[in-house]
């Protein structure tokens, strides 16, 4: 006669299983604030041709994030805690430089006669192989760019910092800088 082998009840294991699973999915806390807030434009309705868009050569600022999570600005190697500086000097053209974006004088009501490059354009183009931390780090550069800028004109004009200002003021800082970033589909350029 064969020995009877005691078993366990396990018909409450799935329950058990279930109920720390929701209790895991509940009291789990999801960093929500990575990623980038970008307004995409409207689509382009089905009946509408494409054009190309011609575009200055100096008003262009192209950064370049290759596979190894290196950085071409303009053709020049560079190190991201870099790139602030040299996009605002661009994006200013203090100096009215014949290489960088046009500069132009306008009145703007709520500011008067203003000098800016409303033609800038930065365009970002990474390697499919990038890594998306190195891809934020210039995205945060570029916009630190755009907010210092924004807030040292802010400061010039209403001895505010640009968000101390009201709605109606922000839009005509906003003017002067509006943030042009320019994402390219990734591509694929090895080591550059």
């Amino acid at each position: 006669m064969a020995k009877k082998v005691p078993q366990i009840n396990a018909s409450s294991m799935a329950d058990i299983s279930f109920l720390l699973l929701i209790f895991f999915l509940v009291t789990t806390s999801m960093d929500v604030n990575t990623g980038l807030s970008r307004r995409l434009p409207a689509p382009v309705p089905p009946d509408q041709k494409i054009e190309d868009t011609k575009i200055n050569k100096r008003n262009l600022f192209i950064v370049k994030i290759n596979s190894m999570n290196q950085l071409l600005v303009q053709g020049q190697e560079m190190n991201v805690r870099q790139l602030k500086d040299k996009a605002k000097e661009f994006i200013l053209n203090a100096n009215n430089d014949p290489s960088m974006p046009v500069l132009y004088t306008e009145y703007i009501e709520g500011l008067g006669e203003v000098t800016y490059t409303k033609e800038h354009i930065i365009s970002v183009q990474n390697d499919v192989d990038t890594q998306y931390q190195a891809y934020l780090d210039v995205q945060n550069e570029l916009v630190a760019a755009y907010n210092e800028l924004r807030d040292d004109y802010s400061h010039l004009k209403f001895n505010k910092a640009y968000a101390e200002l009201d709605e109606d003021q922000q839009k005509l800082v906003q003017k002067v800088y509006p943030q042009k970033i320019s994402e390219a589909e990734p591509k694929n350029y090895g080591g550059q």
